[in-house]
């Protein structure tokens, strides 16, 4: 064999070499990589999809959850009316911001725990009722309610 003939053997090898390498790569890439998430996502986010102010909306199952993200503070929750309809699952995520908090709608049964400084608790419930209903801290038997930390969960 003479030199040349050699050379293009190697250069043809190394070629070759790259390639698999990029391939081994690629595909461990996309298979534990950032695609194999995109993926999911953008199956979920084929699902319709309902916007309301001030609300986060999920779409798992084609049941939309309407879901709130309040905070507490001393006598006060962030936010003070909920509008929902009636058959609506609902997501409460409370934090806790400042005290010692909990977040009670009674007709629902829906509670968190108590949460202390900086904690955060969800709760879900179906709001299969209409009418206006009160959300409330019942932390102080009843202390914080009566001190104003209330809000209004309307369902229509």
């Amino acid at each position: 064999m003479n030199k040349q003939s050699l050379i293009s053997g190697e250069i043809k090898a190394s070629w070759i070499i790259l390639a698999v390498f990029i391939l081994i790569v690629g595909g461990v890439f996309f298979w534990a990589g950032p695609f194999r998430g995109s993926q999911v996502s953008s199956q979920v986010s084929s699902q319709p999809e309902e916007r309301v102010a001030g609300a986060d909306i999920t779409v798992p199952n084609q049941e939309a959850i309407k879901s709130f993200d309040i905070e507490g503070k001393p006598f006060e929750f962030s936010i003070k009316e909920i509008k929902v309809k009636e058959g609506d699952k609902v997501r409460i995520n409370f934090k806790n911001t400042q005290g010692t908090h909990d977040f009670t709608i009674e007709e629902f049964d829906a509670h968190t725990k108590m949460l202390q400084v900086g904690e955060t608790d969800s709760v879900e419930f179906v709001a299969d009722k209409k009418g206006t209903f009160e959300y409330y801290c019942s932390v102080g038997n009843g202390f914080h309610r009566q001190q104003g930390m209330v809000g209004k969960l309307i369902v229509e």
